[in-house]
This record gives structure tokens, C-alpha cells and sequence, in this order.
């Protein structure tokens, strides 16, 4: 067959909270937090350059066709991401380490590794979701011969070596540390840790809007971020260093993963969006102004609403981490 067999589809029942002991999800979430503190420490100004609207919509329409499984979706666009900016890198220390006595050449060849970079784009994008649907512990794993399919209905002559190939740099690339943690990790331990503790929404009801918001927030990337950090430094012309500065928040999935709950505890229930709060800030430890503010973000972009007790004050939690090493390189 060329293609994969199309699973059941996937209905609430299918999910299951409440069914872990709590020691299995304190630990979850104390393996998430170490990890997200460790990303947001290590990230670097080019770091979601590769989140781009476009990029994302191919990667969800290209799973949504071959049937993968929500979380597969973001764990390819996390794997490009870090695959793209990498290779961006690697490109911007051959150019400058290059003999000097050649100036022509330089140019030239920066030319030339960007455009072998954009015409195997597409090659690594499949591979990064191929790579993502094997991760995923599922049956539905895309074949090579589907991939190959794909690529010559779009005009596309590869073969399986060069496919193979594709995989191998990606791999090599990045360590082979690809198994990376998304957003939804956070959102669905977050939301187990919400049911232990008593929310008032159940988690079920929560994790279906918390979906829908998620992809919002991937295809809204750009424009709720930047609504963010003009909000955090109150300025509507941020400079390039402000905007360099605020990549760690851009990189804090476990402030993304409060806000989208937020966002999804608002438009489940207004009534019980203080409770859900309070109990996120008490799992997380992130300041109610800064989800207050996130979720009004992705509420603003997404459907158009507004959150409760809107707080007009810069949010700590945000400004903070965007602007502290602004203020000490102004001094």
C-alpha cells in the first residue's frame, strides 16, 4: 500500500485523566520544569525563526493528510525548528571562517550554501515529520514509499537513499536528540495535576479547547508574541535588542502551556477561570498577572475575547525575563 491505514478517529473518551498515581505526575512535572528552565536559559536570538505561519500550516496539513496523531504534528515542527536553525548557524560560521585572501569567494559561497540550504527545505520538513511519527509510539508511521509519493506528485525526483540520507542529517545534526518535549506535554500534565487538586472544568473538557488554542498559538505565533512583549515594555516599537532579549519567553512552554489553559478554562467556564488560575500559579509558580496576560493574548488573536480583571500593570513575570539583560546593557 502506499499509503498509511487511516485510524479510528480519535473522540474525548479516548482520553483518559486521572488514571496515573501522583507520584508519577509530580515527577512528569518536575522533569518538565527542569527541562524548561533549561531551554529557557540556552535560548538564543534565532531561536522560533522557523515557526513561521506558513511553515506550520504545511507541517499540520501534511499530518493532518497522512492521519498522524496531534502531538506528532508538533513534535515536527519542533524538530525543523531546531534542525533549521542549526543548519543557519552552521552556515553563518563557514561563511565568516573562509580564507581571507579570497574576498569574492565569500559572498559567492554564502550564496551558495543558502540556496543548497531552501532547495532541500521541503526534503527536510518530510523528514522531520517522518522522524516525529516514529517517535510517537504509534502504529501509523510513515512509510518511505508515502513520503516519495508526495514528493514526486509535487514535481520532486528523490530516492530512498537521498530520503534515507535526509533522515541521517537531521539526526546527525542535531545530536540525535530529537525526542524533544512540546507544549502539549506541559498543557496535559498540567491539566492532570489541575484534576488532582480539584478543578472545577473537567480535564477532558479542558484538553479538547486546549487543543484547538494550541494550534492557534502555533499559527499566531509571531503576532501574540509580539503583542506580548509590547505589552511587557509598554513601548509599541520594540528595538532589535528588546526583541532579541524576549526570545527565553518565546522558548517557556510551561508559560505557554498556563496561558493556553487559561485561554480554554475562560471560554469553557468564565465562572471558574479565577479558580483554574490561582491553582496554575500554585503548580507553576508563574505570576497571575503574567497569565492573566497571556491568556488575554491568545483570547485577543484567536477568538476575539476578552479575560476577566484584565491587569494593566507590566506583568513581573514577562518583563522580567525580557528586558533584564536590556537594562543591564543600557547601564
Amino acid at each position: 500500500m502506499d499509503g498509511p491505514a487511516r485510524p479510528r478517529s480519535v473522540s474525548l473518551s479516548d482520553f483518559q485523566f486521572g488514571a496515573v498515581t501522583t507520584e508519577t505526575i509530580e515527577d512528569a512535572l518536575l522533569h518538565l520544569a527542569r527541562q524548561n528552565e533549561q531551554a529557557v536559559q540556552a535560548a538564543a536570538g534565532r531561536a522560533g525563526r522557523f515557526r513561521e505561519t506558513r511553515i506550520v500550516e504545511f507541517v499540520f496539513l501534511l499530518s493532518e493528510q497522512w492521519c498522524l496523531e496531534k502531538s506528532v504534528s508538533y513534535q515536527a515542527v519542533e524538530i525543523l525548528e531546531r534542525f533549521m536553525v542549526q543548519q543557519a548557524e552552521s552556515i553563518c560560521r563557514q561563511a565568516t571562517l573562509r580564507p581571507r585572501e579570497n574576498e569574492k569567494a565569500g559572498p559567492q559561497n554564502w550564496r551558495a550554501l543558502k540556496e543548497q540550504l531552501l532547495n532541500k527545505f521541503l526534503l527536510r520538513l518530510v523528514s522531520c515529520v517522518q522522524l516525529a511519527s516514529k517517535l510517537s509510539f504509534h502504529y501509523n508511521i510513515i512509510s518511505n514509499i508515502t513520503i516519495l509519493n508526495f514528493l514526486q506528485a509535487l514535481g520532486y525526483q528523490y530516492t530512498k537513499e537521498e530520503l534515507v540520507d535526509s533522515e541521517l542529517d537531521v539526526l546527525k545534526s542535531l545530536n540525535f536528540q530529537i525526542n524533544l518535549s512540546t507544549p502539549l506535554a506541559y498543557v496535559e500534565v498540567l491539566l492532570e495535576v489541575l484534576g488532582y487538586n480539584g478543578c472545577l472544568v473537567p480535564a477532558a473538557q479542558l484538553h479538547a479547547t486546549c487543543l484547538t488554542l494550541l494550534d492557534l498559538v502555533y499559527l499566531l505565533h509571531d503576532p501574540i508574541y509580539e503583542s506580548l512583549l509590547r505589552a511587557s515594555i509598554e513601548n509599541s516599537t520594540p528595538s532589535q535588542l528588546q526583541g532579541e532579549k524576549f526570545t527565553s519567553v518565546k522558548e517557556d512552554f510551561m508559560l505557554l502551556a498556563v496561558g493556553i489553559i487559561a485561554a480554554s478554562a475562560f471560554i469553557q467556564n468564565p465562572a471558574c477561570w479565577s479558580q483554574v488560575v490561582g491553582h496554575l500559579r500554585s503548580i507553576t509558580g508563574i505570576a497571575l498577572e503574567s497569565i492573566a496576560e497571556f491568556s488575554y493574548a491568545i483570547l485577543t488573536h484567536s477568538v476575539g475575547a476578552n479575560t476577566p480583571a484584565r491587569q494593566q500593570s507590566v506583568p513581573p513575570h514577562l518583563a522580567a525575563r525580557a528586558l533584564r539583560a536590556a537594562a543591564s546593557s543600557n547601564t
